[in-house]
């Protein structure tokens, strides 16, 4: 850090209205959308994430003697585990079960977004490496404060779970399904890595949409207007209803994405042969990626879901030059399209030395899991075999 390192303050920040928006998004950087002010600030002033729905924001600023902001952290007081996608409910009733309080507990993570992504936000920062200690030693702090069980940094990085770790975190490992670009020049070019079997299997999957007198396209900017808006978010509540008993985000949300990140949305929708939309898939657009996020349908069809959500977004991916599409957690049917597991982390500060103890023996069975599991979703790859 520079000169006058002792002056050096963090602060809890209860809202990104307290927070300049230049000043955050220097610190976030601009390859991931989803740490970006405009994604968080969109949660917050929505009203998905607020202390009534359980996410209380405790963002950690890092300024110096000017009052400069050189690095920050999303940060929320949890009240439950819902909207998490790192799954520690059975950590909860253990907790509980030995007469403890699991919540709330403190959480670093994108509101709602299993997407991986810098949460230790250092990009602003004369000296990254200082600044990402400093941010340890107040979440550290912050987790004395509030006298919390733990605190969980979910879907970051592996440099910064490295990091994590040697601070004295525990990493637990889980996996997702990736599709990555090398060098294709069209979807037709990406079928050729696969074996004729698998090409033949998604080309007939492709046509189905067709057949069936649906028509899809790709919207972007204010080429999405306010009535298609509506029907996503139709499509968005009806699923989340029919699957988890609610949906987290908010119509609002929806409305405050256009007018800030418009050009950052490729919203992919099925129209039917009367020109009415009847399923949709909402992606994000990073430096370099596309990251698929909520879908949804009111009417079903075979195959839509492949169409809108993963091949769409190769197609994508491919005609703007992405280097990758990211198509979030579960789905062991993504491999047979071209999307291949990898590995994410997610962090844990458990204080109790007991239940750390106990965490850590399950983690180490889980991750030699992950592993062999990862192996084997691999194998089904629909790539051809090289030699």
């Amino acid at each position: 850090m520079p000169d006058g390192e002792n002056s050096l303050l963090v602060e809890v920040c209860a809202s990104l209205k307290e927070v300049d928006k230049a000043a955050w998004d220097a610190c976030a950087g601009a390859e991931n959308p989803f740490v970006s002010y405009d994604f968080l600030s969109s949660l917050e002033e929505s009203g998905s994430v607020r202390a009534e729905t359980g996410w209380l924001p405790q963002h950690l600023l890092l300024r110096d003697s000017a009052g400069c902001l050189l690095a920050a952290m999303p940060l929320y007081l949890k009240g439950h585990s819902q909207g998490e996608y790192i799954f520690d409910h059975s950590w909860a009733h253990a907790y509980e079960s030995a007469g403890g309080q699991y919540y709330p507990k403190l959480l670093s993570a994108v509101p709602f977004t299993p997407v991986p992504g810098p949460r230790l936000l250092t990009a602003a920062a004369p000296d990254p490496a200082a600044a990402t200690q400093y941010l340890i030693s107040a979440m550290a702090q912050l987790v004395e404060r509030h006298s919390v069980s733990s605190l969980h940094v979910n879907f970051v990085t592996e440099p910064q779970a490295e990091t994590l770790e040697d601070a004295g975190f525990l990493i637990r490992h889980g996996h997702q399904f990736h599709w990555h670009n090398d060098g294709y020049t069209s979807f037709e070019h990406f079928l050729e890595a696969f074996s004729s079997r698998k090409r033949k299997a998604v080309r007939k999957e492709r046509r189905a949409l067709a057949e069936a007198g649906l028509t899809a396209k790709a919207l972007t900017g204010d080429s999405i207007t306010p009535e298609l808006w509506d029907a996503f978010y139709e499509f968005y509540t009806d699923t989340y209803d029919r699957k988890w008993g609610g949906a987290y985000l908010t119509r609002d949300f929806f409305d405050l994405l256009h007018a800030r990140m418009r050009d950052r949305v490729v919203l992919m929708l099925a129209f039917d042969a009367d020109d009415i939309p009847i399923a949709g898939a909402l992606n994000l657009l990073g430096s370099d990626a596309i990251f698929g996020r909520n879908w949804g349908c009111l009417e079903t069809y075979k195959f839509l879901h492949f169409e809108l959500c993963y091949y769409m977004a190769i197609d994508y991916a491919i005609t703007h030059g992405l280097r990758r599409v990211e198509a979030g957690t579960q789905g062991e049917h993504k491999v047979q399209r071209g999307y291949l597991p990898v590995t994410t982390y997610s962090a844990h500060l458990l204080p109790n030395e007991g239940f750390r103890s106990a965490v850590n023996q399950f983690l180490n069975k889980e991750r030699l899991y992950e592993a062999r599991l990862r192996a084997e979703l691999a194998e089904g790859s629909p790539y051809k075999k090289e030699g």
